[in-house]
């Protein structure tokens, strides 16, 4: 399918002449070629041990939810390495740390319970995959396994799981992405600067800049 024959104006790049859509699995398959079989086939049910020993060294989730009317969130998680409570071999549970109180994805949850779930090791290419259910517990035993620095989450992500596999490395590859090398944070501005510009424009970038600054680690666990 191309754009040039649609009947909706090009008026953005989102529909600009001469783009061609892929449509169909069908399509798709005939452009990208069949999964070999090992990669078909590593689906997993059920948490391993070599999954367990992952999410006992991983400090960083990412969670991607979507509403019952399909818009769509991805948040990340992290604690100290370990921070994910694995209640069974179906069940993990992730604690919901004070935040900006948006609560994007647990609203996405309310609706629509299915998530995605990504797990990282610093200097690993290849990545933890879980997909599954989730419930919002506001009070659990299991609670009490997620204390850090003395502070019991309010919340937490009850996540039943229903697939499991490891994700290959290719992306971080390519992206160098734990090369301190390829590392050039100077050259965007500062998260005071960025806030400034297009999200507390009426306040000083001095008094932001302090917010931002060394005391901002101070208030990871406490809820104001």
């Amino acid at each position: 399918m191309t754009r040039e024959n649609a009947t909706e104006p090009a008026d953005s790049a989102w529909d600009a002449a001469g783009t061609e859509e892929v449509t169909s699995e069908a399509e798709l398959r005939e452009l990208m070629g069949e999964p070999r079989r090992h990669a078909a086939l590593k689906t997993r049910t059920v948490l391993h041990t070599l999954d367990r020993e992952w999410l006992a060294r991983s400090p960083l989730c990412l969670i991607a939810t979507s509403a019952a009317d399909g818009s769509c969130d991805v948040s990340p998680k992290g604690d100290p390495p370990g921070f994910t409570a694995v209640l069974d071999e179906h069940t993990l549970a992730i604690p919901e740390r004070p935040g900006n109180k948006r609560m994007d994805g647990f609203r996405n949850i309310l609706s629509n319970p299915r998530v995605g779930l990504i797990y990282l090791v610093p200097g690993r290419g290849d990545t933890l995959r879980i997909n599954g259910s989730a419930r919002i517990v506001r009070e659990a035993p299991f609670l009490d396994q997620l204390v850090v620095r003395g502070h019991r989450p309010r919340l937490a992500l009850l996540v039943r799981v229903e697939e499991v596999f490891f994700h290959c490395s290719k992306a971080f590859l390519r992206s160098d992405t734990w090369k301190p090398e390829s590392w050039h944070p100077e050259e965007l501005p500062s998260r005071a600067g960025i806030s400034k510009a297009l999200e507390r424009v009426d306040e000083p970038l001095e008094v932001l800049e302090e917010y931002y600054g060394p005391g901002y680690a101070d208030s990871l666990y406490t809820t104001s």
